[in-house]
């Protein structure tokens, strides 16, 4: 990403066939950059073109996925202009969020958290290590006996417990245990998971519903279809399938994610559907990017890699404005003249992932 405004879309033609998502991942970070970067602000804006209240809202949780989407490429290329860029946003947020880490939602923590572990992983830096850990410090304060367990949406309504702020808590936690060897993050994932399978699992489907006791009547929102849900609890399953080599999470995981391809794919296309912009702009990205983990981990799982290439090649396609390197909130349809970020880091996250499974040989046939 050094020389991203090098690349052009000419580029696309020559290059060999094995290098194909790399180089489409490649060219989406440039535009991500290109389109979304606030040098004075090191964060990204909210939208592109950015208008004059664009950036009133401080939307932490995006700007936690623009951080997990910057460590992508810093994986993919070992750029350290990307480095650079993460270090800035390290600041960055910091200085947003008013000096400190945590905020009031679980969620947001939870995914900044991943995030930084992931730089810290990527980059040996101690700084996204102590910043991943202080806030799980904070999240672990979520857990209550409200609902029989699991942890707060967030702090100001500690009584309502929902998907977001559950599953990507074990795929910390589980990270965690991974990467320190601390048996008590096992434990947390375990305790997080079993909670969130009893409660916002269907029994009958693996289909993953929303939250329970929103409203304070103990009702489950089973009507909020999302694939950000199906994504976290395929995603938690994964992670502690990789750190107990048990099968059963696994079993858990492909079930929600065949009751996530009969749910919500088209039956004729194949395509996921448009979650609009917004925060559900996210919703894809984070489902793909935890389908992809679960297709990595258990390579007979054709039909989901078949689901992925489905959904790239049409954002390639059809989804993509050419010039301003930008996607849609439909991954079949042409760009607003307007786009969220949260739209856009989708798209990356979704080429990202293609460019793993490409490097795997997951794509050679």
């Amino acid at each position: 990403m050094g020389n991203e405004h090098e690349i052009t879309t000419e580029d696309q033609v020559s290059l060999p066939k094995t290098e194909a998502w790399a180089t489409r991942a490649e060219f989406a970070q440039a535009g991500l950059m290109k389109q979304y970067w606030n040098s004075k602000r090191n964060l990204f804006d909210n939208l592109s073109p950015c208008n004059d209240l664009c950036n009133e809202k401080f939307h932490y949780w995006w700007q936690a996925h623009g951080v997990d989407t910057l460590v992508d490429a810093y994986v993919r290329t070992g750029d350290s202009a990307v480095k650079g860029y993460l270090a800035n946003m390290f600041q960055g947020m910091l200085d947003r969020n008013g000096g400190a880490w945590p905020n009031d939602f679980y969620d947001d923590m939870e995914w900044l958290a991943i995030a930084w572990l992931r730089a810290y992983e990527a980059t040996g830096d101690e700084q996204y290590k102590q910043a991943a850990l202080l806030l799980w410090e904070d999240i672990k304060t979520g857990w209550n006996e409200e609902q029989g367990g699991g942890i707060a949406w967030r702090k100001p309504q500690l009584d309502y417990k929902n998907t977001p702020a559950n599953a990507p808590a074990v795929i910390l936690a589980a990270r965690l245990y991974r990467q320190f060897g601390q048996a008590e993050d096992l434990k947390w994932a375990k305790k997080i998971y079993d909670w969130q399978k009893a409660n916002l699992v269907d029994p009958e489907s693996g289909f993953v519903w929303d939250g329970k006791n929103r409203e304070g009547d103990s009702k489950i929102d089973k009507s909020w279809e999302f694939s950000y849900c199906q994504g976290v609890y395929i995603g938690a399953g994964v992670e502690l399938y990789r750190v107990t080599g048990d099968k059963s999470y696994l079993a858990d995981a492909s079930r929600t994610a065949q009751a996530s391809k009969a749910r919500l794919t088209s039956p004729i296309t194949g395509m996921l559907p448009s979650e609009s912009n917004g925060d559900g702009g996210l919703f894809k990205g984070i489902f793909v990017r935890y389908l992809a983990e679960l297709v990595l981990v258990d390579p007979s799982q054709k039909e989901f890699l078949d689901l992925l290439v489905t959904n790239a090649n049409s954002l390639w396609t059809y989804g993509r404005d050419e010039q301003r390197v930008m996607f849609s909130k439909s991954w079949a349809t042409s760009p607003e003249p307007a786009e969220d970020l949260s739209v856009n880091l989708s798209g990356v996250m979704l080429l990202e992932r293609m460019a793993v499974l490409e490097k795997k040989g997951f794509l050679s046939q």
